[in-house]
């Protein structure tokens, strides 16, 4: 007897874990397709501008390799925190380009990046025009473009350097 009434509280207890699980899997889903409602998907659009280093920048319509386009704001604090994970990316992945959304004038982005002490490609999206194209209202946004000029993956907010690498090699054999 004692059995049977021990197993029914244990019983209640898991049912109410998985209530909370499932309630908090709902809740992130929500939030990201919340995020995600105006970004773009399928093929890339067109991405072109000038990086801060004075050279030329256009996405390639088919890349030879994946490539990730990551949205970013100098006054994104979250953006901050992520910063050393592109950084490394960039170091070790030649097909990366940031862009720097509503942060200043091309001068201000430089001070900053030299301030904080990081080194990537960027283009400075001063007006917010790529972003607008490309959907973005929320950074850090991340697009991984796979080599057939699709958008195979879209991340919104904080995301791991190794989350974005293992995206990365996916586009790869996908």
């Amino acid at each position: 007897m004692t059995n049977e009434t021990g197993s029914k509280p244990r019983q209640a207890k898991w049912r109410n874990h998985a209530v909370n699980v499932l309630l908090f899997i709902v809740v992130v889903v929500g939030i990201r397709a919340w995020q995600q409602r105006d970004m773009i998907s399928g093929t890339a659009p067109v991405l072109r501008g000038v990086t801060l280093t004075g050279q030329p920048y256009i996405l390639p319509a088919h890349p030879a390799q994946p490539v990730l386009v990551h949205f970013w704001g100098t006054w994104c604090p979250i953006c901050r925190t992520e910063q050393s994970s592109i950084a490394a990316i960039a170091h070790d992945h030649p097909n990366i380009i940031t862009v720097a959304m509503q942060s200043g004038k091309p001068e201000e982005v430089a001070r900053y990046m030299h301030e904080q002490g990081i080194d990537f490609p960027v283009v400075n999206d001063a007006d917010g025009a790529i972003s607008n194209a490309w959907g973005v209202h929320a950074v850090p946004a991340s697009f991984i473009i796979a080599p057939d000029g699709k958008i195979h993956f879209i991340e919104v907010g904080y995301t791991t350097g190794v989350g974005l690498r293992l995206r990365l090699w996916l586009a790869g054999i996908i």
